[in-house]
């Protein structure tokens, strides 16, 4: 098969154009499902602190493990998605009808994570509407020492918040084949994602209880860490735009890429307002 100027792929039999993208085999996707097995078991075994016994040897995965196997699951699916953007931007291999099927698979893609958080508002609300006789029938915990919702976390809010704004204008940019603003907003949407991690990683540093401190503290974390980790993710997401509008790759009718870190975005600062209203105000003193 062949790709004609305008990615429509020609059955060998037939002739009859196709507007779809049929991919060559890869490795890199079974790769990445091994990694990630391999990275689930090895965080539930560090989890457990169990012990791998082989031939008489005894094997402690630790925590090394998991990060090895991090490392992995990340370098193989960068490889994977440096194989799609060379079909998008060399090979010119995604057609309009590809593009839309990517746009539903980022939406859906979205929805799944909307449901994680799901998972923990719905465990927090639970202990919060609802606090067990052995917090003393109280939210939160008399004996935690919540955070000044209007301190830290309100700072944290802006700089998201901003980087809502800035995130648009780098689509805006886009659509209108400004590279040049492109870039400067992408880079202010990276410095802001960075500053985020920061601010978070110095509010932890600050905090006066820990993940092992009750209900409250297993929620609080949990939560809030994991919304951090999509935060480093979108990070990583607007930096790789940002290196290919650096390559001026990104044009008006080719900007899928941006176009899903945005959303990715926009649902990180959505998720964010939520966690700051119910976990910092909500459950405050």
């Amino acid at each position: 098969m062949s790709h004609d100027n305008h990615a429509t792929v020609q059955y060998e039999d037939s002739g009859i154009p196709q507007p779809y993208h049929l991919v060559r085999p890869s490795i890199w996707p079974l790769l990445v499902a091994l990694a990630a097995g391999i990275m689930m078991a090895a965080t539930v075994m560090f989890m457990h602190k169990d012990i791998i016994s082989i031939a008489g040897v005894k094997i402690d995965l630790g925590l090394k493990a998991v990060v090895i196997a991090f490392v992995a699951v990340a370098t193989l699916a960068g490889l994977w998605w440096r194989d799609i953007i060379r079909e998008a931007f060399v090979e010119q291999a995604h057609s309009p009808v590809v593009k839309t099927g990517l746009h539903y698979g980022m939406a859906l893609f979205i929805s799944s994570e909307v449901m994680f958080f799901v998972a923990f508002f719905w465990a927090y609300f639970s202990a919060a509407l609802f606090p067990p006789a052995i917090l003393g029938g109280v939210w939160p915990p008399a004996n935690i020492p919540t955070a000044d919702p209007f301190d830290m976390p309100f700072f944290m809010t802006l700089i998201l918040l901003l980087s809502g704004t800035t995130v648009t204008w780098a689509h805006y940019a886009a659509l209108k084949n400004n590279n040049r603003d492109l870039v400067r907003s992408l880079m202010l949407t990276v410095l802001l994602g960075m500053s985020f991690t920061v601010c978070q990683a110095v509010e932890y540093a600050h905090t006066n209880f820990s993940l092992k401190s009750g209900m409250f503290g297993s929620t609080f974390f949990m939560a809030t860490g994991f919304h951090g980790f999509h935060v480093i993710i979108g990070t990583i997401f607007l930096a790789v735009c940002l290196w290919r509008a650096r390559q001026g790759q990104l044009s008006a009718k080719a900007h899928f890429g941006l176009t899903a870190a945005a959303w990715y975005w926009h649902f990180v600062d959505v998720v964010w307002l939520f966690l700051f209203f119910a976990v910092y105000i909500f459950g405050s003193h």
